[in-house]
């Protein structure tokens, strides 16, 4: 086993906690270098002081030497042990013993540095641990840089909430820096950037492009210049940071889509009570499966894919949104703590792109309207997202529908704003999930009105709709049965509603009758208490 860098014990990194000499030090560092760095770079920084710190400590004390059974020892010696994970202790008592295979030896009682007291041969020549400790593979100071790249990822959580508490530091895209450093941008250089930025139709563009233009005092260090430009964009109300992790770029935010700026009246959800524990293990699987933002996180599958495909919700489709869920959102960019993130979609039919937001304070992806009307699609029709070959590059598309022509659930709308629901032809584009797919031939505008009537009011009569929307999906078909799923879907026709409060609904209500495989017939129709 190699020698540890110390002989002294290591620190506790469970127990690591940040000192005031910690910020101190950071804090003089920065000023030294005069480059913003990230959480994990400043933890490898303040571990590699902690650590030369420990040393020369440890250099002040008595040397101790290596553990070995052929060596002689007197009381008091100091002594390390390197098969024992470096364990440090001292010499007390020293006796002789009997002999070993006719070999005299001593036994010396070590008390170690946490008060056990243990005995060990010594003056013995035959020993398997008579071996040298091996020789040091690093030097001491790469020893330090190894053990601080190793624990950094643990210690950045605790560094990131110390300094955001203390006075000293500002923080701007995953990057810190001593407030003292901080040059003063007015407010004819941030009229310049957003004069910028108009010309740029909003942006996105990154600091340094507005630097060029921005006059800041020459000389300064660019990257104290850069920071201190993004520090003041970021505390004025005028901009907006949309850039991936990484990367910094900005946006006027009075020129960011409205579904960007606050949340589209489609995604809009009023909760509804209800109680999880009613739902199905049969019910919770499909859940999984219908990439519902909605779904609390720790019920949606974790990601990893490569390609997603994801069924549209009347909601989404539009809005013109994609779900945030925890598999989708895994091949979109993501940002440090940006609220919202500036990206390009690619159509991989065409090579066409448009602009794409990622949404994270209502979890949807925006920018996919035009495009879901010009690839013909509708509620219900499969889209698919893979991740680009470039940084900032998010890939669509959809498959054509094998036949101009067929039958599929069409919504609609009377002029009192009431739905019902028919199979009919209709002239179909790209390919669709069954069970949630709805045609909506004609105008919206009735629909659209009944979504801004309701908009922020709580669903007061949530089973009604469920039961007048269930019996008019019964009508489809000869069994009288409608499958959760299509509900699911048609029930998102009229308001925004996730998964779990409907299917609560149809486990928990007598009205509702399962007939096998998430099938329900509506038994009679009972008002709402």
């Amino acid at each position: 086993m190699p020698p540890r860098l110390f002989n002294v014990p290591e620190l506790d990194w469970e127990h690591f906690s940040i000192s005031p000499a910690d910020l101190e030090f950071l804090s003089a560092y920065l000023l030294e270098i005069e480059t913003p760095l990230e959480p994990e770079e400043l933890a490898a920084q303040l571990i590699r002081n902690r650590l030369r710190l420990q040393r020369e400590d440890q250099a002040r004390q008595p040397v101790r030497q290596s553990y070995l059974p052929k060596n002689n020892y007197a009381e008091g010696d100091l002594l390390v042990f390197p098969a024992e994970d470096w364990a440090a202790g001292r010499v007390g008592r020293v006796r002789p013993s009997r002999s070993v295979n006719g070999a005299d030896f001593k036994v010396i009682e070590v008390v170690f540095d946490d008060g056990q007291a243990r005995e060990y041969a010594a003056s013995l020549a035959e020993h398997a641990l008579n071996q040298e400790p091996l020789e040091q593979t690093e030097s001491p100071d790469q020893q330090l840089d190894s053990l601080a790249k190793k624990q950094a990822p643990a210690v950045a959580p605790k560094l990131v909430e110390a300094m955001r508490q203390s006075p000293d530091f500002v923080y701007i895209a995953g990057r810190w820096f001593p407030r003292a450093l901080i040059i003063d941008v007015g407010e004819g250089q941030l009229n310049v950037a957003e004069a910028l930025l108009d010309m740029a139709s909003g942006g996105p563009l990154p600091t340094k492009n507005l630097l060029g233009e921005v006059e800041l005092p020459k000389g300064v260090n660019p990257k104290l210049a850069e920071f201190s430009l993004d520090r003041a964009l970021q505390e004025d109300e005028r901009f907006d940071e949309v850039g991936p992790a990484g990367e910094v770029a900005w946006f006027l935010r009075r020129l960011e889509p409205a579904a960007v700026r606050e949340a589209s009246l489609f995604l809009r959800y009023v909760p509804i009570e209800h109680d999880r524990a009613a739902l199905t293990d049969e019910m919770q699987e499909v859940e999984r499966h219908l990439e519902d933002e909605l779904t609390p996180r720790q019920f949606q599958p974790e990601g990893g894919r490569p390609e997603i495909q994801v069924s549209l919700l009347f909601p989404h489709w539009r809005a013109g949104s994609l779900p945030l869920t925890r598999r989708v959102e895994q091949l979109f960019p993501t940002a440090y703590e940006a609220p919202r993130v500036r990206f390009d979609f690619v159509d991989a039919h065409n090579g066409d792109r448009f602009q794409g937001w990622v949404v994270r304070p209502h979890g949807y992806i925006f920018g996919l309207r035009e495009w879901y009307l010009k690839r013909g699609l509708m509620p219900g029709s499969y889209v698919h997202v893979r991740r680009g070959q470039n940084p900032g590059e998010v890939l669509v598309s959809a498959e054509a529908h094998r036949s101009s022509k067929e039958w599929v659930r069409t919504a609609l709308v009377g002029a009192d704003g009431g739905v019902v629901y028919a199979n009919l032809k209709q002239q179909v584009e790209s390919s669709f999930d069954e069970r949630m797919v709805i045609f909506l031939p004609g105008d919206l505008q009735t629909l659209e009105t009944n979504w801004q009537r309701r908009a922020g009011k709580p669903v007061s009569n949530f089973a009604q709709l469920v039961t007048q929307t269930m019996h008019e999906l019964a009508k489809l078909n000869t069994q009288n049965h409608v499958h959760a799923v299509e509900l699911y879907s048609a029930m998102n026709l009229i308001l925004r509603c996730p998964p779990a409060p409907l299917f609560a609904l149809l486990a928990s209500r007598p009205q509702f009758q399962h007939v096998g495989h998430l099938h329900f017939r509506l038994v009679e129709p009972i008002a709402e208490p």
